[in-house]
């Protein structure tokens, strides 16, 4: 191969090259993408009727809760609460770990549990938990407690939920007496 065909092939690869990076030059100009406000996608949730209200009490549920427990069962409660298990203890002296121990917790008062550190919000909230507030939390913690750090979405079914509150009061060393319906 003489000198002048490849002067040809070299040629026409460096203008190939040379058509390549000034369209490319030329779309990006075109074609600038727009940085995003704030990198990451948003997440679209469903607002509930219960947020936003100083305090955020839960939606009433469908049954009082008083006649819920008269049919509750310690049993299914136990084993209902085993989902609470991933972040909570029961037994009496038991350590805290991503929520605090449970042991006690009915007519014990909210964030006093040595040793956890409480979000701003249920130290805020003060008072004791009583078997209603149990249910108003249990039912949607957010919306009870609006700011709490609890990350759970809430037990909605009634039964299941009494059945967690009637297991919840029997772990105790004196269990609080179970509310009648005639309250």
């Amino acid at each position: 191969m003489d000198s002048f065909e490849l002067n040809k092939i070299l040629g026409a690869i460096l203008g190939t090259c040379l058509v390549v990076l000034v369209t490319s030059f030329t779309a990006q100009a075109l074609f600038a993408a727009k940085p995003p406000e704030k990198p990451g996608f948003e997440i679209a949730v469903k607002e509930e009727a219960g947020h936003g209200a100083e305090g955020g009490a839960a939606a009433a549920p469908s049954e009082p809760i008083e006649k819920l427990l008269q049919t509750a069962s310690v049993e299914k409660g136990a084993s209902a609460a085993k989902k609470c298990g991933a972040c909570h203890t029961f037994e009496k002296g038991g350590p805290n770990r991503v929520g605090p121990n449970l042991f006690g917790i009915v007519g014990r008062a909210r964030a006093s549990e040595a040793g956890f550190n409480y979000s701003a919000a249920m130290k805020a909230k003060g008072g004791e938990w009583t078997i209603d507030d149990l249910n108003k939390f249990i039912t949607n913690p957010k919306g009870f407690i609006s700011g709490t750090a609890m990350g759970f979405a809430g037990i909605p079914k009634d039964s299941e939920r009494a059945d967690v509150i009637a297991y919840l009061n029997s772990l105790a060393d004196s269990p609080q007496p179970l509310p009648t319906a005639a309250k």
